[in-house]
């Protein structure tokens, strides 16, 4: 059975995949390592790529970073990423020539993780009902990771709007509502698809 390692910057994203990751990739074992922030994440990788690189045997297992875009452009977020996975010796999805297994993928959530949770409006109506069922249609939400402003901000607006959360927005609690009623197939967001088709290929390189 294929096992994949995945690194993710904050609670909420392991509270998503928790119960995401299964209905993706069913067959796999995973193990999923939340970290405080995106700094403490990227400041910690070189020296987590470093003790995978030295106790996995090759081909036995795949880690997967996930970080948010956040205010970073996303091409040097994830240059950056690359460069951590090539200085501890191991290969990566982007990189690799075939002559060694690649071990490594990383991706990214534009501009962050919310942004997944509008790509799937019905599982946001489900979750919580005041949420109207045509928010999708609505030109700022047409595109889940063109939303700027802060996903998760705006996240917590629509749900006060829509009578949930009055008290202030439970980033935890919202992810793992959200994420109980999410069909992977169905989502919108751009990164959201790239993930699962990493998810996919880890599952299966």
């Amino acid at each position: 059975m294929a096992h994949i390692e995945i690194l993710v910057e904050e609670p909420s994203a392991e509270a998503a995949l928790e119960i995401l990751v299964p209905r993706i990739v069913p067959t796999v074992s995973f193990a999923i390592h939340p970290h405080q922030d995106k700094r403490e994440l990227l400041d910690s990788l070189p020296r987590r790529l470093r003790g995978y690189a030295r106790w996995m045997p090759r081909g036995a297992a795949r880690v997967m970073v996930l970080v948010d875009a956040d205010a970073d452009d996303c091409r040097d977020l994830k240059t950056r990423l690359e460069a951590v996975s090539r200085d501890v010796g191991l290969e990566t999805k982007s990189s690799h020539d075939g002559a060694r297994p690649a071990v490594v993928v990383n991706r990214i959530a534009v501009e962050e993780l919310e942004a997944w949770f509008f790509g799937d409006v019905p599982a946001l109506c489900a979750a919580f009902p005041g949420i109207p069922a045509t928010l999708g249609a609505r030109r700022r939400f047409r595109d889940p990771d063109a939303i700027r402003g802060g996903t998760w901000e705006t996240l917590h607006w629509v749900l006060r709007s829509a009578g949930s959360m009055a008290g202030g927005f439970e980033k935890i609690a919202t992810a793992r509502a959200v994420a109980a009623h999410m069909e992977p197939q169905r989502n919108r967001s751009g990164s959201f698809r790239r993930f699962r088709e990493a998810l996919v290929w880890a599952a299966e390189a």
